[in-house]
């Protein structure tokens, strides 16, 4: 099945690296224009650079999670540049690793206003809009879980709580705007090696830890890619409140 979102307008938080950045090209090469949304411009400009280059449609925008008035202003501009956004991945996140007896109260007050709130933030103001426009039901947002939102992750206790709300937060906000027909669903990916964990993945620790996985392997981001541009399409009409696991079975170990 080839998904073509030719016509759609896509605002992905968090896009600046990693799973963000992933999206914003797999969605742009499926013929979305793009709202590349996070705090790093110099790294967002090389995004859109590479995205245009391929033929795709971009707009990087400066976006800070934390701060309600930057995701109001976030989906001003990607209105103004590209229409109105009718699919939102609200990908931005952090970690913060270690024991729970020694994780700094500023840092989990961090992890919380990033993770949680931030996540709530932007999907609200993106069923905001949907509600309001001409055709809430095209509307489609996606959030990004974890393995760790089915269970604690060893030394990230305080990250799993954090994917666990999302994973609530989905369902939640689902059966809220379900009479709208807008749908919420969220992926929960297993590990996948990005700038905030490669160098320890590739370590003893990490290396230890992969071969507990059941295919012994750390999953590639493309593994993502069929279930991201499903719920993102017309498609998945029908499935809303969905909390997707997507890790290559870690969450069974």
């Amino acid at each position: 099945m080839t998904i073509d979102l030719s016509g759609r307008v896509a605002l992905i938080t968090g896009a600046s690296s990693g799973l963000g950045a992933h999206f914003a090209t797999v969605l742009a090469a499926a013929g979305a224009k793009v709202a590349a949304c996070a705090r790093r411009t110099d790294r967002l400009q090389a995004l859109a650079q590479r995205i245009r280059g391929a033929g795709g449609v971009i707009e990087p925008i400066t976006m800070d999670v934390e701060d309600s008035a930057s995701i109001v202003a976030g989906f001003d501009a990607a209105e103004k540049a590209l229409g109105p956004v009718d699919i939102t991945i609200a990908n931005a996140g952090l970690n913060a690793q270690g024991a729970s007896t020694e994780l700094d109260a500023d840092a989990l007050a961090q992890l919380v206003r990033v993770n949680i709130q931030g996540v709530y933030l932007t999907a609200r103001e993106a069923a905001k809009r949907l509600i309001a426009g001409a055709d809430p039901a095209r509307g489609r947002i996606i959030l990004l879980g974890s393995v760790g939102s089915q269970k604690p992750l060893a030394g990230l206790t305080a990250y799993s709580m954090s994917k666990a709300a999302v994973a609530m937060m989905g369902k939640g906000l689902a059966r809220e705007w379900a009479r709208y027909g807008v749908t919420v669903n969220t992926i929960c990916p297993g590990w996948i090696a990005t700038e905030l964990n490669a160098e320890w993945l590739a370590g003893e620790g990490g290396q230890k830890l992969v071969k507990t996985f059941p295919r012994r392997r750390v999953m590639a981001a493309d593994g993502l890619d069929g279930l991201v541009l499903l719920l993102a399409s017309d498609a998945s009409a029908s499935i809303t409140g969905g909390v997707f696991a997507a890790d290559e079975g870690q969450a069974l170990a």
